[in-house]
């Protein structure tokens, strides 16, 4: 679970699941101050995360020789029917194409990714108002 909770500078909210923390903020140029991440590059920063979480996982698991991985996302809203999270996957270490295969499959099935395209709901289930 995150909680997070406004602050007195206009935009900016704190976030924590108790344990780490971090700050989002709207881009300076639509009146955020710009110390935090955007709500969509935190979205973008969960996909790009787990992608590489879960490529080092699976590398990890079959003694692949996987020296680093980098996950690059961008959220592309051009057709506002179609909205797409699109990623470029790096993988770097001496791999055969198999290994490569593999871990480009493991990627596409990321858990963040499951969680997106499998029909995901968003619901309130509960507000209060205090004055």
């Amino acid at each position: 679970m995150i909680r997070s909770t406004s602050l007195d500078t206009p935009y900016q909210t704190p976030f924590t699941n108790g344990s780490h923390s971090g700050i989002a903020d709207i881009p300076i140029e639509k009146g955020g101050a710009g110390p935090g991440l955007g709500p969509h590059e935190l979205l973008e920063a969960a996909l790009a995360t787990c992608v590489a979480i879960t490529v080092r996982l699976s590398a990890a698991k079959h003694g692949f020789p996987l020296e680093s991985v980098a996950c690059e996302v961008r959220l592309d809203r051009s057709n506002p029917d179609a909205v797409a999270l699109n990623y470029d996957l790096t993988l770097n270490g001496p791999l055969s194409d198999e290994q490569i295969t593999h871990l480009r499959r493991a990627a596409s099935r990321c858990p963040v990714t499951k969680t997106l395209t499998g029909g995901l709901t968003v619901r309130a289930t509960g507000s209060e108002a205090t004055g």
